[in-house]
């Protein structure tokens, strides 16, 4: 049995999306089977790269940064001469809302580089005086910014020992004896290795992706022709970038951005107590029946040959031998982990901050020589996140500082009750909205820069519990990363594997999101209304569905 849908998709803007050549004649399938087209073109499992043309001029290239970079600038000029400032508000925290307002247009316009953009505002705020030099530069001495960089070094180490892909192989052994099973045991291992190893793509390039190629390449797979391995590969590459979305969602320390989407919800007021464990709980119930759900709601989705299937269980057995015995390296990093997540965990309750267990980890894998400082500053990602996140995050922690985060409150307010509609709907639309905007963002890191912030106000501003809006955002900042093409960077590399068309991953993209609404909204609420319930008035911990005192 196969599902049959479709869909009508507005244009989409353009950006820096990963592109392949133009399709050939799509393979036929019979009509009442036929819902994901494939390319029909010789058996090459290389990642598929956006052609460069080297007839385009540079002025062409001058001008395509022009565009965008005036419109940032523009915006942030006419906030900042051509819109009264209130009464309420100063001069400085005006101004640095000019200058904010600006960088988050240009991370959507995406005129340069985020970290090179970021950088541009830092100097523009320093050089106009509207922060001091070390105002300017506090976002590098938060505990975030640093737990997130060393948690990219952390994974370095899970793909340079290969720990990362044994695991993976370990699941595919146990459950890979059928293309359904395959698919859970890929689901399983992504969802483990990603309580440990904190980098969504790390996870996707790293480890994932060669591995499905691995198996994909062997000439013997299921005895199958070109035509069904290429289904075979389209419904392992989407079943593992929409689970790849849910266990992002499961763990805090799964992503650079749940990170981050914590630091920028402590800048606002919103304070979780014990995060780790706080995280995992909300998100365990739905997260675990997504998970559950994906990999066999894609399976009756795609046109999967009835016989034939792939033992992939026999080609891990085999991989395993060929990895040999589990080496020192890979023991030592087994073992450091269990001692960072033990302190994420348990630490809260003896008072360890969270980014201790990170520091401590990291440290003793550069004694061992796991993970070299080589290895460190060649982590260009790290060091990316490390500048841009840090100027990011000191611009939102200083508008707090200001008023301005407390001004934008009071006005969503103010201009949402003369709509009087309930905490419960405006909950819903702003969710809804947060999600589905995403449309025109090639990057989730952008999203959450422009977007988290000011959703989260907006949130709080009508009443909805401060925990419950924080991380119910941070569950879809997830999961719209496999909205499209382009929406993630584990989605360009699997959309660059060659196997699925742009219109069908959109499909698919859609079809996920409604399943992921009904399951993270219905059985969701039901959990987090247990959750408050069971927390009773604890407000850092507030998880309960109705509003926080003092609001209506």
């Amino acid at each position: 049995m196969s599902l049959s849908f479709s869909f009508s998709f507005p244009s989409l803007p353009s950006f820096a999306i990963p592109t392949s050549p133009p399709p050939t004649q799509p393979l036929s399938f019979p009509q009442n089977r036929t819902l994901v087209r494939y390319k029909s073109k010789p058996l090459s499992f290389q990642p598929i790269r956006a052609s460069t043309n080297r007839n385009h001029s540079k002025h062409s290239s001058r001008r395509s940064k022009t565009v965008p970079i005036a419109l940032s600038l523009a915006i942030g000029l006419a906030i900042r001469f051509a819109i009264p400032k209130p009464l309420e508000v100063s001069t400085q925290a005006w101004q640095l809302l000019s200058i904010f307002a600006a960088t988050n247009v240009g991370l959507i316009l995406s005129p340069l580089p985020i970290g090179a953009w970021t950088f541009l505002a830092l100097t523009v705020s320093i050089a106009t005086k509207t922060l001091s030099f070390s105002d300017a530069l506090r976002g590098f001495s938060s505990e975030v910014i640093w737990l997130i960089v060393c948690s990219y070094f952390i994974a370095r180490g899970f793909v340079k020992t290969g720990l990362g892909d044994r695991v993976a192989t370990c699941f595919v052994k146990w459950f890979g004896k059928s293309d359904l099973g395959l698919a859970y045991g890929l689901t399983f291992g992504e969802t483990f290795v990603s309580a440990v190893m904190p980098s969504s793509i790390a996870r996707a390039a790293g480890v994932f992706l060669p591995m499905i190629k691995s198996i994909l390449s062997l000439s013997n797979v299921g005895d199958r022709d070109e035509e069904s391995v290429r289904k075979l590969g389209a419904f392992l590459f989407m079943a593992q970038l929409h689970s790849a979305g849910n266990s992002s969602a499961l763990f805090l320390t799964a992503s650079a951005n749940n990170l981050l989407m914590f630091k920028l919800a402590g800048d606002i007021g919103v304070k979780i107590a014990n995060p780790w464990v706080s995280w995992f709980t909300a998100a365990s119930l739905p997260a675990f029946i997504s998970l559950l759900i994906t990999p066999f709601v894609l399976y009756m989705v795609f046109p999967l040959e009835q016989g034939g299937e792939v033992d992939a269980s026999a080609i891990a057995r085999e991989r395993l031998k060929q990895m040999g015995p589990v080496s020192e390296n890979e023991q030592f990093m087994i073992g450091t982990m269990l001692v960072v997540v033990s302190l994420w965990v348990f630490g809260a309750a003896f008072g360890v901050p969270t980014v201790v267990p990170a520091l401590l980890g990291l440290s003793i894998l550069l004694l061992r020589g796991v993970v070299t400082w080589d290895d460190c500053l060649s982590e260009k990602s790290a060091w990316d996140t490390f500048v841009w996140f840090a100027i990011l995050a000191g611009m939102a922690s200083q508008l707090s500082d200001l008023g301005i985060v407390a001004w934008i409150t009071d006005r969503v307010a103010k201009s949402l009750q003369s709509f009087s509609l309930s905490w419960t709907i405006t909950f819903g639309v702003l969710q809804a909205a947060y999600f589905f905007i995403h449309y025109i963002f090639a990057s989730q890191v952008a999203h959450v820069g422009a977007l988290y912030s000011s959703f989260l106000a907006m949130h709080l501003a009508h009443g909805v519990p401060g925990v419950l809006a924080a991380l119910t955002l941070a569950f879809n900042t997830n999961l719209f990363g496999a909205l499209t093409h382009y929406s993630s960077a584990p989605a360009a590399a699997y959309y660059g594997a060659g196997f699925v068309e742009v219109p069908d991953f959109l499909k698919l993209g859609i079809l996920m999101a409604l399943i992921n609404a009904i399951i993270w909204g219905g059985v969701g609420t039901i959990w987090w209304k247990f959750l408050g319930n069971q927390n009773g008035d604890e407000g850092e911990t507030d998880f309960r569905t109705k509003p926080q005192r003092g609001r209506e």
